[in-house]
C-alpha cells in the first residue's frame, strides 16, 4: 500500500521519478475513496530533519485531526525538529495555508530547472507546539510530562 499511495502522490504532483525510502500516508473517507496523500521522504535522522510531498483530490482531505497525525508523525514519532515542504511558485493557495501555520519561507532561483524557482518552506517543531492550532499538542506535553515523572 506504502508504494501505490507513493506513486498516486507522485503522478498527481507531476514528478518524473519515484520515490525513495519513504513512508506515506493516505487519507480516505468513509466510502474508501483515496482523498489525499502525504509522503514523507528525504529522512536526515541526523539532523533531525524530514520533507514532505502531498496530493489531494479533494479539500476534504486535510482537517484539523488528519493535520495533527501528519505533524505529529513527524515532530513525536520520528522527533524531527524541521519539515521541509517545496512548493511551487503558483501555488498560492497551499503558500497561504503554510504561512498561516507558521512556516518559513525562501525562494531558491531555478531549483525546479534552469526558467523555474522553487519555494521551500520550513517548518520547526518548537513553532508546531507553539501555533495554537492543535489543543492535542497541550495533551501531549501533558502525557509526556506525566510518563517522565513516574
Amino acid at each position: 500500500m506504502n508504494i501505490a499511495l507513493g506513486d498516486w502522490c507522485r503522478r498527481k504532483v507531476g514528478l518524473a521519478r519515484p520515490f525513495v525510502s519513504f513512508t506515506s500516508l493516505g487519507v480516505f473517507d468513509d466510502d474508501g475513496e483515496l482523498l489525499g496523500v502525504s509522503v514523507f521522504h528525504n529522512w536526515d535522522p541526523e539532523a533531525g530533519v524530514i520533507e514532505v510531498s502531498g496530493a489531494s483530490s479533494s479539500a476534504r482531505w486535510l482537517p484539523r485531526r488528519v493535520l495533527y497525525e501528519l505533524f505529529s508523525y513527524v515532530f513525536n514519532q520520528l522527533g524531527c525538529q524541521a519539515l521541509v515542504m517545496r512548493v511551487a511558485p503558483e501555488n498560492t493557495r497551499i503558500q497561504r495555508i503554510l504561512r498561516a501555520y507558521g512556516y518559513e519561507e525562501t525562494r531558491i532561483r531555478r531549483l525546479r530547472g534552469r526558467d523555474q524557482d522553487d519555494l521551500i518552506f520550513i517548518l520547526y517543531d518548537d513553532v508546531w507546539r507553539a501555533n495554537g492550532f492543535h489543543r492535542e499538542n497541550k495533551e501531549f506535553a501533558d502525557g509526556q510530562e506525566r510518563a517522565e515523572a513516574a
